[in-house]
């Protein structure tokens, strides 16, 4: 039960952090009992969420309405403040679905409707992602005892010490050897060299950023080579996203990314032709 428990409790922060399939999967949860799926897509700074019912009365607008607003109320997703809701008669997937919506919305839904999320105060959203962020940056087990967390502090502080005196008399033996020698230089080459060494490149963040870029591109694209620009840009922020290791925290968030940016990329493509 309790794998359960933190396994909803990590969707939804997920979620909260602005995942699209989390906060996809959260809906159809909530939603499951009225018989209505969701689907969404970010884009422009607005939240395209799609939601399908068998049956127009499962989609009655001011119900569902008000139960998405509650429900994302409730998530508050980091990136998410305007939701566009729509919705229509369940039918077979399509990959483009926000494209054909747009190309004729009365043919294609029954209703649509804009909503704003409501925010909490600065300080307490500010005091909830740092909760999340410190659960998220967290590497231990609950179930470590206290006393082996103190056991394997003071273990780490001895390899430490003892890393530190030997490095003091190596030094130390060199600074001698260098003194008798008569070379003014006393630090090793290995140290010099470890000192040199780049940080790894973080590709979450540079895509994160060719994201926006693309989304600023994507306002006022209007010719060919401004789509193939825009479809380049979510290409290149798609690549990187795919590049994000499966030990990373973010991972769950990389793989939808790049989804939904290779998306983008076949929309803007279409635009080319």
């Amino acid at each position: 039960m309790s794998i359960t428990v933190d396994s909803v409790n990590d969707i939804f922060r997920q979620a909260h952090q602005g995942s699209v399939a989390a906060i996809i999967q959260v809906l159809n949860d909530k939603l499951a009992d009225s018989g209505i799926r969701t689907r969404a897509i970010f884009a422009n700074g607005i939240l395209q969420l799609l939601c399908e019912a068998p049956t127009a009365e499962q989609l009655e607008q001011t119900m569902l309405t008000d139960r998405v607003q509650k429900i994302l109320d409730a998530i508050e997703p980091r990136s998410v403040r305007r939701v566009n809701i729509n919705s229509r008669i369940v039918r077979e997937q399509q990959l483009l679905w926000l494209e054909e919506i747009n190309r004729d919305p009365d043919g294609q839904v029954l209703w649509s409707k804009e909503i704003v999320l409501e925010r909490k105060n600065p300080l307490k959203r500010f005091l909830t992602d740092w909760r999340e962020d410190r659960l998220d940056s967290l590497d231990r087990p609950k179930t470590v005892s206290p006393s082996l967390i103190r056991e394997k502090h003071q273990f780490t502080k001895g390899i430490v010490g003892g890393l530190g005196l030997s490095a003091a008399l190596l030094l130390a033996g060199w600074g001698i050897y260098t003194w008798q020698n008569g070379r003014s230089t006393i630090a090793p080459t290995s140290l010099q060299s470890a000192s040199a060494v780049k940080p790894e490149p973080d590709n979450f963040a540079t895509a994160v950023r060719l994201a926006e870029r693309a989304s600023e591109i994507g306002r006022t694209a209007q010719t060919p080579a401004q789509w193939k620009n825009l479809a380049d840009t979510w290409g290149k922020a798609s690549a990187l996203m795919g590049t994000v290791p499966a030990s990373d925290k973010r991972y769950a968030i990389a793989l939808d990314r790049t989804a939904l940016y290779r998306r983008y990329q076949e929309a803007a493509l279409e635009k080319v032709k």
